[in-house]
């Protein structure tokens, strides 16, 4: 599913019939950007039953290419993680 798809699917709920496409595609902006602004900052964001997203910090380590068998240096850095909340992890 798309971002479109979402915002289509968003719209024949019908608890929400009442949104129009621009409504639905604001809220589908607005939360995204609120997700990814708090755990830039470091804090988590948890939806209970859906799964909890978070900021991970990765060390540095070494690493082959592939291609050539040659030992590179990887550099630390940090990245977005999700964990799926156990009424999810249920559901699959």
């Amino acid at each position: 599913m798309n971002r479109k798809e979402l915002i289509e699917n968003i719209l024949n709920e019908k608890t929400l019939s009442h949104m129009t496409k621009k409504d639905a595609d604001t809220f589908v902006t607005v939360m995204l950007e609120t997700i990814k602004k708090t755990v830039r900052k470091g804090d988590d964001v948890s939806l209970v039953g859906f799964g909890s997203f978070c900021k991970v910090k990765r060390k540095a380590r070494t690493g082959v290419n592939p291609s050539t068998g040659e030992k590179i240096k990887i550099k630390a850095k940090t990245l977005p993680k999700f964990r799926p909340g156990k009424a999810f992890k249920e559901m699959m």
